[in-house]
Parts: structure tokens; C-alpha cells; sequence
């Protein structure tokens, strides 16, 4: 897609998530800690599992790809934002652009890999016997290029629709990334369509992916409940206990920033909500999957060995 600008704004200066001279240390402090804490957690997280063949299984290529797509959407924005904090954040037309293609990909790709993670732990929980054959590397790799190619198709939705619209006169950007919403405010000319594209992406990502994930941990719950041993039910509840944490934080906060937010208010409210979904959740990942998981800590014990020894 060519990045044709047919606006007289050729920059854009985004304004961050406060103007209050006092909070810009304290907030560029905060977050480059939560950025170099994201970083290091997914990097780590992605080496350990290419490393480890004990972890070449169907549930840790889902978490490699989730680590993978963690990663590259902190990178998208985040060292933008954290310049917001140290100086006035300007960004280029065609930057900005790139910075909302990729950002909306990366995003709506990691709701699909939440969901395959789902249907991951719904096979192995309640078909156990089936699982190897049911999740084969083939089937796996399918549905991780599935989430990809979904992430892609809403990313140029978004994109291509916003490059037909011009924008001539205020470029300042009340947001600490280029975002949909807060671009459409600044444009001279209709955005009906753009409003209608961005409804139907996000409530049908949100939807569908939610809908999914509900169905497979019911069922995986029901399954649960019928193990005869105390023992069995809480190991199966530990299992699937972190991806439950993680879906519930990242579409929890994603749900509450577009869903309750209306295009003409609420600009605050959606902005420091976003927050959550797009700097915590990503930093909070390799903990919540590391943390409690057997499996992770001897991997990691075995290569610090192997690395320092």
C-alpha cells in the first residue's frame, strides 16, 4: 500500500498522556522501566523456548508467538511515547501511518493467538488422548498464519481507510500514539466510513475472540469438574489458571477503551485505559506465564547452568 498523503498536514505532534510539566520525569521513568521490563521478560521468554526442546510443544509455540507479537507492538510506540516525555513528540505522516498499521496488526493478531491458546488447553483438557493428534505442528502453524493473516486484513482495513481522509488543519494528536479514534477527530473531511470500518473491525475481533475463548474455558471448566480427584482438578486448574489472568487482563482493558468510549468525549478516560492493554499487559505476560509453570523454571535452571557452568 502506498502511503499517498493528499492532507496539507505533513506531521503530526502527539500530545502524550499529560501536559503537566512536574509528572514528565516521574512518567518517563515509570514507563521506561515497564518497557525495558518488557523487553527483557519476551526476549527472554522467546530465547528460552527456542532453546529448550523440552518446550518444542503446541502450548509454548503459542506462547512464543504471543512473546514475539508483545514485543514487537511495545516497539512500535513506546520509544515514541517516552520521547513525549523528554522533549515535543513530533512524528511524520507517513510515520504515523506506519506506526497505526502496525500497531492495529500486532494487536489484533495477539486477540487470535489468545484465542488459539484457548482451544489449545480446551484439546488437551478435555481430549486429552487426541492431543497429539489434533494438535500437530501442521494444525498449529495453521492457525498461528490464521492469526497473522486476521491481524494483517484489520490492520489495512484501518490503515487504508484512514489514508483516504485529509487532514488540514490541527495535527496535534491527543493520544501518546496514532490511534484511530484521535486521528479521526483531527480530519476536515467525513469519516462515516471510517467509523463503520472501525466498529465492525474491533467489535468483531472483540466478539468473535471473546465468544470463542468463553466457550472453550466452559467447556474446559465442565471438564474440570467431572475429574474424580482433588489433585487432578487443581492441576488442571493451574494449567489454564495463567492463560485465564492473561486474556482476562488484555481484553478487559481493550474492551473498556473502545467499547465504552464514544467518539465526540470520553478522550481521557480511553487514553489512560489503553495504558493498561498496551504497556502493562505486555510486560506482565512473561511473569504470568513463568511464575507459576513447572515446565519454564527448569528450562530456565537448565540453561543458566548450561550458560554459567
Amino acid at each position: 500500500m502506498a502511503l499517498v498523503n493528499s492532507s496539507s498536514v505533513t506531521e503530526f505532534i502527539l500530545v502524550g498522556l499529560s501536559e503537566l510539566l512536574e509528572l514528565q520525569l516521574p512518567l518517563f521513568l515509570l514507563f521506561l522501566g515497564i518497557y525495558v521490563f518488557t523487553v527483557v521478560g519476551n526476549l527472554g521468554l522467546i530465547t528460552l523456548i527456542a532453546l529448550n526442546s523440552s518446550l518444542h510443544t503446541p502450548m509454548y509455540f503459542f506462547l512464543f508467538n504471543l512473546s514475539f507479537i508483545d514485543f514487537c507492538y511495545s516497539c512500535v510506540f513506546t520509544p515514541k511515547m517516552l520521547i513525549d516525555f523528554i522533549s515535543e513528540n513530533i512524528i511524520s505522516y507517513v510515520g504515523c501511518m506506519t506506526q497505526l498499521f502496525f500497531f492495529c496488526f500486532f494487536v489484533n493478531s495477539e486477540c487470535y493467538v489468545l484465542v488459539s491458546m484457548a482451544y489449545d488447553r480446551f484439546v488437551a483438557i478435555c481430549n486429552p488422548l487426541l492431543y497429539t493428534v489434533t494438535m500437530s505442528p501442521q494444525v498449529c502453524s495453521l492457525m498461528m498464519l490464521g492469526s497473522y493473516m486476521i491481524g494483517f486484513a484489520g490492520a489495512m482495513a484501518h490503515t487504508g481507510s484512514m489514508l483516504r481522509l485529509t487532514f488540514c488543519d490541527s495535527n496535534i494528536v491527543d493520544h501518546y500514539l496514532c490511534e484511530v479514534l484521535p486521528l479521526l477527530q483531527l480530519s476536515c473531511t467525513r469519516t462515516h466510513i471510517n467509523e463503520l470500518v472501525f466498529f465492525i473491525v474491533v467489535g468483531g475481533v472483540i466478539t468473535i475472540s471473546s465468544i470463542s475463548i468463553f466457550i472453550s474455558y466452559a467447556l474446559i471448566l465442565s471438564s474440570i469438574l467431572r475429574i474424580p480427584s482433588t489433585e487432578g482438578r487443581s492441576k488442571a486448574f493451574s494449567t489454564c489458571g495463567s492463560h485465564v489472568v492473561a486474556v482476562a487482563l488484555f481484553f478487559g482493558s481493550g474492551a473498556f477503551t473502545y467499547l465504552t468510549t464514544s467518539f465526540p468525549g470520553s478522550k481521557d478516560r480511553g487514553k489512560f485505559a489503553s495504558v493498561f492493554y498496551t504497556n502493562v499487559v505486555p510486560m506482565l505476560n512473561p511473569l504470568i506465564y513463568s511464575l507459576r509453570n513447572k515446565d519454564v523454571k527448569l528450562a530456565l535452571r537448565k540453561t543458566l547452568k548450561t550458560v554459567l557452568f
